[in-house]
């Protein structure tokens, strides 16, 4: 039986603390905005410049730097908040609460990002701006659960109720992942099937490859540096009345 570490459990007991997790997130935002600039701008620069140009699309693949880091965080980001739903309906973990709505906006604009730039995409290699095959529209289904999302949790005063409802409506969605992902197997469709999440080898050259993964990383940094600072203020609005908001706003009063 796999046993997890007491200090493990410690740590993410103590995360679970609003103040310390307000508190944490304050010392741990420098480091991961470095760390966001130190893949992003390698990125770019590799998948805009350094990258040769594919032998049949030229220069117009370069959009996948953008758009497939998108499209891959769209699924993550709400797979996310599907789980910290989870957590918050069944251990009434605030935190979790907070995690799952911080990242409703920022999976939104992820998946718009990827709707947009498949389009931009698809127009110079299918002739057209979209096609109603699976992928793009359970992609655009996605993006309407996103919404969705947000518009329910906006819609009830009471957050606690409304992170409740949400909860359910994002584990309800998440049937729409694997649908997504394993859309272009199950269908004939325009969009083309997996070239870096093959089981035997990528179907992509590692110049290509390598520039790609390293704004995947980036993205992903992105995300949580949006939710954590969207996160922190949620949680100064829901526990504005507690002693520890009440002195951190006494202490930016006073510098």
């Amino acid at each position: 039986m796999f046993l997890v570490p007491d200090a493990v459990v410690r740590f993410f007991h103590r995360m679970a603390s609003p103040p310390h997790f307000y508190a944490f997130t304050e010392k741990l935002m420098p480091w991961l905005t470095g760390l966001f600039l130190l893949l992003i701008v390698p990125g770019l620069y590799g998948g805009l410049y350094l990258a040769p140009a594919d032998y049949q699309q030229g220069d117009s693949y370069r959009i996948i730097y953008i758009h497939v880091p998108a499209a891959w965080m769209s699924l993550f980001i709400y797979v996310v908040m599907a789980v910290t739903g989870g957590i918050g309906l069944i251990w009434r973990i605030k935190l979790a609460e907070v995690v799952m709505i911080s990242s409703a906006s920022v999976g939104a604009s992820f998946t718009f990002i990827a709707l947009v730039t498949g389009s931009l995409w698809g127009k110079p290699m299918w002739g057209t701006w979209w096609v109603w095959d699976a992928r793009l529209t359970s992609e655009l289904i996605l993006l309407f659960l996103y919404l969705g999302v947000i518009g329910l949790y906006g819609a009830i005063d009471d957050k606690r109720t409304a992170s409740k409802a949400v909860a359910i409506l994002a584990l309800v969605g998440v049937v729409n992942i694997p649908i997504i992902h394993y859309s272009v197997e199950w269908w004939n469709t325009l969009h083309q099937g997996p070239t870096v999440t093959k089981m035997d080898k990528p179907s992509i050259h590692v110049s290509m490859l390598v520039p790609l993964l390293l704004m995947a990383l980036a993205f992903k940094v992105y995300y949580i540096i949006a939710m954590i600072l969207r996160a922190r203020v949620e949680l100064v609005q829901r526990e504005r009345n507690s002693q520890w908001v009440k002195s951190l706003i006494a202490e930016e009063v006073v510098e």
